[in-house]
């Protein structure tokens, strides 16, 4: 296995966003715009319920995939077409918002820790007008792999002779919660074509040798696997990984797609209430 090295750190900006949620982003940032196919990386989290109390109130997307998944907290998701998902600890949701969706994600506390990441991930142009899609998952279906001073859940791709639930054909998604204990190692083989990244929530870890703090991004370079050691207080991160759709990406807010007309014509649908044109297709357990 030929270990990818750190291309580039990133490391988190924080960012007001819905109502006035605070959220530490890596991707979407001056430092990193796109890696293609993620858009953007929001990771929140806070016991002020000031920091997310205002929540994520009704908003578009279109052209793109959303992927929230929840570490600590309630929070729910309610759209414009009748779908309605209560997301809690250790759940996610992914939701196809494709040609329309206008959503909103609000918190169901008042108080205590809420903590999170969501995850943007492109559409190829065949897919971007296509009808919305959604699924839902309880934290009981995401598989959850231990092994020694190692803990994994497993939200999409294969490790350990398991597969995780959600499935993005198009990009061929790798997406793994990693819990390191102190001193411990994590290998994983990762397909050649794929664009990956490590984000670091707890403690900090090393890859390939390279220091990785905590709320720190690591773009891995070219290889066909990646190799982590945590440091002292051990780790806790994300491993994402995806083939790219390598299209052009032009972005304006929460509208995706390929051009500036297709742009320009999603924020005319949006001004004429012609966004939302298909109900999504819920499924998911």
């Amino acid at each position: 296995m030929s270990a990818r090295q750190v291309a580039q750190f990133i490391q988190a900006l924080p960012v007001s966003e819905g109502a006035g949620v605070t959220v530490h982003r890596t991707i979407g940032t001056p430092a990193r715009r796109q890696l293609d196919p993620f858009l953007m990386l929001d990771h929140f989290s806070s016991d002020d319920p000031n920091d997310y109390i205002a929540g994520f109130p009704d908003h578009p997307h279109r052209g793109f995939v959303t992927l929230t998944y929840m570490l600590d907290g309630h929070m729910l998701h309610q759209d414009s077409m009748g779908n309605r998902g209560d997301l809690r600890a250790g759940g996610a949701q992914w939701m196809k918002a494709a040609s329309g969706v206008i959503h909103s994600e609000m918190p169901q506390q008042s108080n205590g820790l809420m903590r999170g990441f969501q995850l943007w991930v492109n559409l190829p142009a065949s897919e971007k007008m296509s009808d919305p899609a959604y699924q839902e998952f309880s934290p009981e279906a995401i598989p959850e792999l231990a092994g020694e001073g190692v803990r994994v859940r497993l939200l999409a791709g294969d490790y350990g002779g398991r597969r995780g639930p959600i499935d993005d054909p198009h990009t061929r998604l790798l997406y793994l919660d990693v819990a390191l204990d102190a001193g411990h190692r994590f290998d994983h083989a990762l397909d050649a074509a794929a664009t990956a990244f490590v984000y670091v929530f707890e403690g900090s870890a090393r890859v390939a040798g390279t220091a990785l703090p905590r709320h720190g991004l690591a773009v891995l370079g070219a290889g066909d696997g990646v190799e982590l050691t945590a440091d002292g207080a051990g780790a806790r991160f994300i491993l994402v990984a995806g083939r790219p759709l390598k299209e052009p990406i032009v972005q304006y807010g929460p509208f995706v797609m390929n051009s500036r007309e297709q742009i320009e014509q999603a924020m005319q649908d949006y001004r004429d209430g012609r966004l939302v044109r298909k109900k999504a297709t819920m499924t998911g357990d």
